[in-house]
């Protein structure tokens, strides 16, 4: 019991923490509507399954000992992190407050990016190996290892749907419609400089 409580406390202040997921599915579920929230917040949980496999498998042991691996993982989360805030900071494409016309994302193109966000995300990565190393005790089964990643994996799917119901609400999206370029641009900056963050030496 002790264990389960100390997963589950770790998990949900790790997904409440501010992020690119967070970033993100603020982003689509103002610009383009609940749904293509929901399936990025649907993505997000996905790509947590990643993570799990992997460390649960053995995967992250040889990952996180190896300097050379683990900096081109980041990298790549970096440089995608990077290109979405670029795509968010140079979008000159613009949805009518009232109006349902603009270039809505397909539900497979919004699941990929919310996949592709958390997947690529190294500070997930860490989460994930962390939780599983000190807090899951070596000797339980793979059900239970398992049984732990689709905890995290709901609870990534509850709180992104929830932000994705919160700001895809009619009243609040017309009232960021109407302001989207600054809105984008801050969204842009925001994504740019956590990837920045990944890779910059501290």
């Amino acid at each position: 019991m002790t264990e389960l409580l100390a997963v589950a406390v770790i998990t949900i202040l790790a997904v409440i923490s501010p992020g690119p997921d967070f970033a993100m599915v603020t982003r689509n579920s103002y610009a383009y509507g609940r749904g293509s929230g929901l399936m990025a917040a649907f993505g997000i949980a996905c790509g947590v399954q990643v993570h799990v496999f992997y460390t649960v498998l053995g995967i992250a042991l040889i990952i996180t000992s190896s300097p050379t691996l683990f900096m081109a993982m980041k990298a790549l989360g970096a440089a995608y992190l990077i290109y979405l805030g670029y795509k968010s900071l140079t979008s000159r494409s613009t949805l009518e407050p009232g109006s349902a016309n603009g270039p809505h994302p397909s539900a497979g193109k919004a699941f990929a990016m919310g996949f592709l966000t958390n997947a690529l995300n190294p500070k997930t990565m860490l989460f994930v190996v962390a939780t599983y190393s000190q807090v899951v005790q070596v000797s339980n089964s793979l059900a239970v290892n398992f049984a732990y990643g689709l905890f995290m994996s709901f609870s990534h799917w509850v709180w992104f749907s929830f932000v994705a119901l919160f700001f895809s609400a009619e009243a609040l999206r017309q009232r960021m419609l109407a302001r989207q370029r600054v809105i984008d641009r801050v969204i842009g900056v925001a994504l740019i400089g956590l990837g920045l963050s990944l890779v910059v030496p501290r």
